[in-house]
């Protein structure tokens, strides 16, 4: 899996205030815990931060923190409501000896039959939740939809990757291929005509 670095500055446990005049100077407040390590707060650049919430892709994250580079996931996310900017962010210290538990990008490839036979295409999820050593995470996975029949649906359950647990529910749908309203006239008229 891709690296992303991301340089920031320790900081002190602030109040509100504090936390208000950060976010003014374009800094968002960080938090990184795990693997039985100390609590550290630090600040990042609310534009360098853009590299690694405004992407598709998922990264282990190489965060400098006063010279020092700890290893970590961006764990979880706080937006804004309103100005759906990010107001903080949790990162979960990880190593190669202990599993990850990250989002990994689906990359549907090929041209469903179903399709080929008039059918409409949607996807309906754009990641799996997986754990797997850091040495086993892949930058996407890569779903291969062309035996995908008209009418019929691939879920998480039906999935399996080398070297990953798939986390997210398996009754989750990722994408199917449902007959158009056309299609179904059609087929409603043939069997009309028939009878």
């Amino acid at each position: 899996m891709k690296h992303f670095q991301l340089n920031g500055q320790i900081r002190e446990k602030g109040n509100k205030a504090v936390i208000k005049a950060f976010r003014r100077q374009g800094l968002v407040p960080c938090n990184l815990y795990g693997l039985g390590m100390e609590n550290i707060l630090f600040t990042v650049s609310e534009k360098e931060l853009m590299g690694l919430t405004h992407t598709p892709a998922s990264y282990i994250v190489d965060l400098v923190l006063d010279g020092k580079t700890y290893t970590a996931v961006a764990h979880e996310y706080q937006w804004h409501p309103v100005k759906d900017n990010c107001l903080h962010v949790d990162f979960l210290a990880v190593n190669e000896e202990k599993p990850i538990v990250i989002n990994i990008p689906l990359n549907l490839e090929g041209h469903p039959v179903g399709v080929q036979a008039g059918g409409k295409f949607t996807q309906l999820a754009r990641s799996l939740k997986v754990s797997a050593f850091m040495k086993d995470l892949p930058d996407q996975l890569d779903v291969d939809v062309t035996p995908l029949g008209l009418d019929k649906r691939l879920t998480a359950g039906e999935l399996k990757f080398e070297g990953l647990q798939i986390l997210t529910d398996k009754n989750t749908i990722i994408c199917r291929v449902k007959a158009t309203r056309a299609m179904q006239q059609a087929a409603a008229e043939a069997a009309k005509s028939g009878k």
